[in-house]
């Protein structure tokens, strides 16, 4: 199955406004990108109508976008099936995993949002609401294309953050309204996301969480993977590599301070770590 990346999108719609392969900005100046194949994303979309209609489905299951509504694809989902009307307008923004990851780098409760967006798809909101979107996307859009800003990758970074977490205060008033349930599972998964955002930085054994939360690993790992399509591991290795790359890029700390902040036996032990799930040293990230 073909994968759909920034890199996929962009050559196939190359006037969206963008930053290197890691973000795309569309608008209804420019139109919207159409995904007329279906493909594994391996990138996060954010999205909102407010005219006109879409229909697509995520995992073979069909939705449909409105006038009002907002969508969020995550990576790994497999979209397809897409239809746009003729008069259909909005914005969407596509962000890479490692470009998501370092915008929601100390974000409080990702694992609420993650569930959210897998229960919610497509979601309505008020017309105010949609118009604070709007004039997100307009400055994230102003400082994109402001290719002399000294800061300009930074201040993206910070304004897509503060969208989200405004865009998280809309879903939270929405799940009090709605007094939406989770199931035992989706509980364990967030039970175990808020675990691992408090001890990641001490602790890499998934049979730790799993005796904190009171169920074997196995248990663990057959829930984790079953509601988020991950596996303990991996989603310890979201947060550990994340903060690794977050202290690389905006802190001094050496890599052996970095190393000891992390738990990591010596300098040695987080640069194998690094190089083996992120392709290049710790060193070479810092200055690429």
């Amino acid at each position: 199955m073909r994968e759909i990346t920034i890199e996929s999108i962009n050559a196939k719609f190359p006037t969206g406004y963008r930053i290197e392969k890691e973000l795309l900005l569309y608008d209804q100046k420019i139109g919207l990108p159409t995904i007329t194949e279906a493909g594994k994303l391996k990138c996060i979309i954010l999205a909102f109508c407010t005219q006109g209609e879409i229909s697509y489905t995520i995992n073979t299951v069909a939705h449909k976008v409105g006038p009002g509504d907002v969508l969020i694809a995550n990576a790994g989902e497999v979209i397809g099936n897409y239809r746009a009307s003729a008069d259909c307008s909005g914005a969407c923004l596509a962000m890479s995993p490692d470009f998501f990851q370092e915008v929601v780098s100390g974000f409080r409760e990702l694992s609420a949002l993650f569930l959210f967006a897998k229960r919610y798809p497509v979601f309505q909101i008020t017309d105010r609401q949609i118009s604070q979107l709007e004039g997100y996307f307009m400055k994230i859009k102003e400082k994109v294309i402001d290719l002399e800003h000294r800061f300009r990758r930074e201040l993206v970074t910070t304004l897509i953050k503060v969208l989200i977490y405004d865009t998280c205060n809309t879903i939270y008033a929405k799940q009090e309204v709605e007094k939406v349930n989770g199931t035992r599972a989706e509980t364990i998964f967030a039970e175990f996301i808020r675990l691992v955002e408090k001890h990641f930085r001490r602790e890499r054994r998934v049979s730790s969480y799993a005796a904190k939360l009171c169920l074997t690993p196995k248990y663990l790992s057959e829930t984790v993977k079953a509601v988020s399509q991950r596996s303990p591991s991996e989603w310890i290795e979201y947060y550990v590599m994340m903060e690794i790359r977050v202290l690389l890029k905006n802190s001094r700390m050496s890599i052996k301070e970095i190393a000891d902040a992390l738990n990591f036996p010596n300098q040695s032990f987080l640069g194998k770590y690094f190089k083996e799930h992120y392709g290049m040293s710790p060193t070479q990230y810092r200055r690429s």
